[in-house]
């Protein structure tokens, strides 16, 4: 008897104990690998690493050297924060997180930027790539030719955006580095990663970092990156007092847990980082090659109403008669009389003056003529750093030290504030994270918008490139329960519809219709929901419209950063 109680136990302990790797073993084989690095980011040594030189997913850390790019496309004269970028097909096809991007629109250089920056747009920062590089292969060719430049040797990239591809990878030194040069070779422009929320253009979007910025004490950036493969992943930076510390994290398991480590790498950092240091300048591994842009994209000087005030083209010249180092310089403070960045990245009115005009393609034709530069161009030095570079010994080394200082600040620059002069709304409404969890907030007016009055009066669609929604306060609307139906009205030509989305269960489609109907009650008032059941989905569809009705409502669920496609009979 005894023995058969020993026996049933034994039973009941193996079991229990298998139950337990059943339950662990999907967990242990879907954790993306860990690793981490802390520098200082005014030398560049290493104050902490674990696993750091093994090569992960990077996600959306990508997006880093994207905007690397983008700047330095900027600096050089090649394009303007003002360029207009028509989006690809590959750009629109780009999963969530998206800023809702179509293929054929026209939209702004630095509204891509914001997005990708603050939301971590997938589709704007391949927007951007295409753009600058011509294709995606192209462009990727251009980020690894950098990566190498910068001392990235174990990173191979694939495409703009981070998703997860073969063979686009990374480390967490070589994104640390990265990091640490896109705050010291662009500082003008560093402040764009230290935004809660920023204009895009056709949306407000809100930062995937914002947790992490306002929870820990001087906190200022970077970059989060987020996939399966790859888990949560973060590069962040904070300075306090003269200190400033980079901490790079791959293979979190969520964001609180990823934010927490971060900050107690963070911690680490400050504790052993000097409070005095030699702070050179990151410094360019190699030389850069004279075509590191690729070749010059089309568009890139626009005309017409879009196209950039003389005063872009007058910096676009200058600049490109600087021919930068083999290495690259600590940026130098900016002299307060400057008005070059103002005149980059000012919101000119479009105008045609004919002097200007003239002035802007002589200009224009003098920076062709000019050879191109050898590397990223530095800033421009102070007058006592180029008086110490023509006469040696004339100029005491405690000015040079003074004129080389970092002139680090959290608070926003005029070059930035270009970037980012969005009016401020709640960011906790908005989702967290490039895989967007959450669904983006929509706000509605209760004043009936020109877009519905047109459809309610059965006349055609507005052409406009992008319809923006109304973004005041909403008014208490009674919410109507509609039945999920499963034939279409085709009464009175209501045989179009529209689909926003394909769903593992019907509850997720059914739930996704109610939403949008109450988003959107005044173009789809008069629409039926319908959940369609396919071999492998189902398709959450509004049915029973107009050809005129589900262009529009598209068009205003597109400018919400929802997806849409029209359906025709």
């Amino acid at each position: 008897m005894r023995a058969d109680t020993v026996t049933t136990l034994t039973r009941w302990v193996r079991h229990g104990l298998l139950a337990v790797f059943l339950t662990v073993l999907p967990v242990a084989v879907f954790a993306a690998p860990f690793a981490a690095m802390v520098m200082d980011a005014r030398t560049g040594e290493v104050l902490y690493s674990k696993n750091a030189d093994t090569r992960l997913h990077p996600a959306s850390l990508t997006k880093m050297m994207t905007l690397y790019l983008a700047f330095q496309a900027v600096e050089s004269g090649k394009v303007s924060l003002d360029s207009v970028v028509t989006v690809s097909q590959n750009a629109a096809s780009q999963p969530p997180s998206r800023l809702g991007l179509r293929a054929g629109q026209k939209i702004q250089l630095r509204y891509l930027i914001r997005a990708a920056a603050v939301k971590s747009a997938n589709d704007a920062a391949a927007a951007i790539g295409d753009y600058l590089g011509g294709n995606e292969a192209n462009f990727a060719t251009m980020m690894n030719r950098q990566a190498k430049a910068l001392g990235m040797n174990s990173t191979t990239f694939r495409n703009a955006n981070g998703l997860t591809r073969q063979g686009h990878l990374s480390t967490a030194r070589d994104m640390s580095i990265l990091g640490r040069h896109v705050i010291y070779d662009y500082p003008q422009y560093y402040n764009i990663f230290s935004r809660r929320t920023a204009d895009a253009g056709i949306a407000k979007v809100a930062s995937t970092n914002r947790r992490f910025l306002d929870a820990y004490d001087g906190a200022d950036g970077i970059k989060t990156g987020y996939t399966v493969a790859a888990g949560f992943n973060l590069v962040g930076s904070a300075q306090r007092g003269n200190k400033r510390v980079i901490a790079t994290v791959f293979g979190g398991t969520s964001t609180a847990q990823r934010n927490a480590k971060v900050a107690e790498l963070l911690d680490i950092g400050f504790a052993r980082a000097p409070n005095r240091a030699n702070s050179p300048q990151p410094v360019l591994m190699a030389k850069a090659s004279s075509d590191l842009a690729g070749p010059e994209v089309t568009g890139a000087v626009d005309t017409g109403d879009e196209g950039e005030a003389p005063g872009t083209m007058q910096v676009a010249a200058n600049t490109a008669n600087k021919v930068a180092p083999a290495s690259s310089l600590r940026p130098m403070k900016r002299p307060g009389t400057a008005a070059a960045p103002e005149a980059l990245i000012a919101d000119a009115a479009p105008h045609h003056d004919p002097e200007a005009e003239s002035l802007a393609v002589q200009l224009a034709a003098n920076a062709v003529s000019t050879p191109a530069p050898t590397g990223p161009r530095p800033l421009p030095r102070s007058p006592q750093i180029q008086q110490a570079g023509t006469a040696p010994g004339t100029v005491e080394p405690s000015a040079i030290e003074g004129a080389i200082a970092f002139a680090q600040s959290t608070a926003p620059q005029p070059e930035t504030l270009a970037l980012g002069d969005e009016p401020q709304f709640d960011p906790d409404m908005v989702a967290e994270g490039d895989a967007d969890p959450k669904d983006p907030v929509f706000i509605q007016t209760s004043t009936p918008q020109p877009e519905t009055l047109q459809l309610a009066e059965q006349k055609a669609p507005r052409n406009d490139t992008v319809i923006l929604a109304a973004m005041s306060p909403p008014a208490p609307a009674k919410q109507q329960t509609r039945e999920v139906i499963a034939r279409a009205s085709t009464s009175g030509g209501r045989n179009w519809g529209i689909n926003v989305g394909k769903f593992n269960t019907q509850y997720a489609a059914e739930r996704m219709l109610l939403k949008t109907a109450l988003m959107e009650s005044d173009a789809l008032g008069s629409a039926l929901r319908k959940v369609a059941k396919t071999k492998t989905a189902f398709e959450a569809n509004f049915v029973g419209m107009t050809k005129a009705g589900a262009e529009l409502a598209c068009a205003r669920l597109t400018a919400r950063a929802t997806d849409c496609n029209v359906i025709g009979p």
